[in-house]
């Protein structure tokens, strides 16, 4: 079982089902497709709240370029690049208003590379959402 922790702004999307995603920096084990993952806040704080246990759809690599302060640059998931509308759609679901809001999200938690500029390496990890089982919500799963 592997544990992910979100921001506070992250957890009533994903309790309602509609961020089913998370992109994550690679380390040295992720989830693995069919495996129990714990969903948290706070996590390693005394405000830490499960928000559940999904099971992990998929784990596929993902690069994202976001240049300009604001502006989209790329979007490639699994090898495949998203078209503008794709991108947006991937925002939202990823918990995001739009594809915008998630860039300014990025340029305040991560420092550009080099010069006005976000490259960004790692997994994206997938699990089915809450209305679909099994996720186990929170208050069950204590």
């Amino acid at each position: 079982m592997v544990a992910y922790s979100f921001r506070k702004r992250f957890g009533p999307p994903i309790l309602a089902g509609t961020k089913a995603q998370t992109i994550r920096a690679d380390r040295k084990r992720h989830a693995r497709q069919g495996e129990e993952l714990q969903l948290y806040t706070g996590m390693r704080t005394r405000h830490c709240r499960l928000l559940g246990r999904p099971t992990c759809l998929s784990v596929m690599p993902v690069r994202l370029c976001f240049s300009e302060r604001s502006a989209t640059e790329l979007f490639e998931v699994g090898g495949k690049l998203l078209a503008p509308a794709a991108m947006d759609a991937f925002a939202r679901a990823d918990g995001f208003e739009s594809v915008e809001d998630m860039a300014r999200f990025w340029w305040a938690e991560h420092p550009p590379d080099e010069g006005d500029r976000i490259a960004f390496e790692g997994v994206l990890i997938r699990w089915q959402p809450p209305d679909a089982a099994p996720f186990l919500p929170a208050a069950a799963a204590e």
